[in-house]
């Protein structure tokens, strides 16, 4: 899928995200990679087979150490 050199990483590696941005739908919440990736504001990603990765984004839940 990927035209330019290097090539960007597949859609399964672990690096998914950093491929090339193709196209852009801020107004959506949405991006989509140059290895048919879509990625959403929320950090969740639906994958070129299908696949769904969940949201990453931290949730805030963590306590705050006393000083």
């Amino acid at each position: 899928m990927c035209p330019h050199q290097p090539p960007c990483p597949v859609s399964t590696a672990s690096d998914r995200d950093a491929a090339r941005t193709v196209a852009r739908h801020p107004e959506q919440g949405w991006s989509l990679l140059c290895n048919g990736v879509v990625i959403f504001d929320d950090t969740g990603e639906l994958l070129p087979d299908g696949g769904v990765v969940a949201p990453r984004r931290p949730t805030g839940t963590g306590a705050v150490p006393a000083a």
